[in-house]
């Protein structure tokens, strides 16, 4: 899932990025709040994690900006002060979350994966859609409780799809969210990831839908 991370101090944005990565998310860094604003506004992320304490436009100034325009993905939000009253003006700001810094790496992605879970209805770290289970905190995935054996980019593929199970997501979206671009060789690397990932946990529970994009049917239909 691709993720947009904020933070101008560079030793704890390396360390925040080399941990998302290592979590199963595709990360972008950026430092200031002007290049944050701009990419929260036109590019699409699963979630951001983004520092109050920034350099020319402050992070409140951007979760604001993305909010009124409408951008609705999960906002975690890191700050050096644990002030009680700014963590109400963050969540009335659009925050969805808060953390204060010094904060253990591994409370911020449990964190982080339950923003997400929320957002695409799911309750706990196991997502259940038809017949395919995928377990969000090991990042393994069932076929009818047989563990099925998967490549990170197997598993983020699936991730991706089982935010909007039932609903086609199009080729360029999964490109963004699992290699962080959308050009054409991403594309077809998509369909030659497809193909593999239909090998090992069957053809019928990634389905294509021509001109929209590929989908896991929930059963419902």
């Amino acid at each position: 899932m691709r993720v947009l991370l904020v933070e101008d101090e560079p030793a704890v944005g390396a360390d925040l990025a080399a941990a998302l990565g290592d979590a199963g998310f595709v990360v972008e860094w950026v430092r200031d709040g002007a290049e944050a604003a701009f990419l929260g506004d036109t590019e699409d992320y699963a979630a951001a994690v983004l520092d109050l304490g920034l350099p020319g436009l402050d992070g409140l100034s951007v979760l604001r900006g993305w909010r009124e325009g409408g951008r609705s993905f999960p906002v975690l939000v890191l700050t050096a002060r644990a002030d009680w009253t700014e963590k109400v003006i963050g969540i009335e700001a659009g925050a969805d979350d808060y953390l204060a810094k010094p904060f253990a790496m591994g409370e911020l992605i449990a964190r982080l994966r339950g923003l997400m879970r929320r957002v695409a209805g799911h309750l706990s770290a196991t997502v259940t859609i038809g017949r395919l289970r995928l377990d969000t905190t090991r990042m393994c995935a069932f076929v009818d409780d047989r563990s099925v054996r998967l490549s990170a980019l197997e598993y983020r593929f699936l991730e991706v799809l089982a935010h909007q199970p039932g609903r086609p997501v199009a080729v360029h979206a999964i490109a963004e969210q699992i290699y962080g671009t959308a050009d054409s060789g991403d594309t077809n690397a998509i369909e030659a990831l497809v193909t593999r990932l239909r090998r090992k946990i069957g053809s019928e529970l990634v389905e294509t839908r021509r001109g929209l994009g590929y989908l896991l049917p929930d059963g419902s239909a």
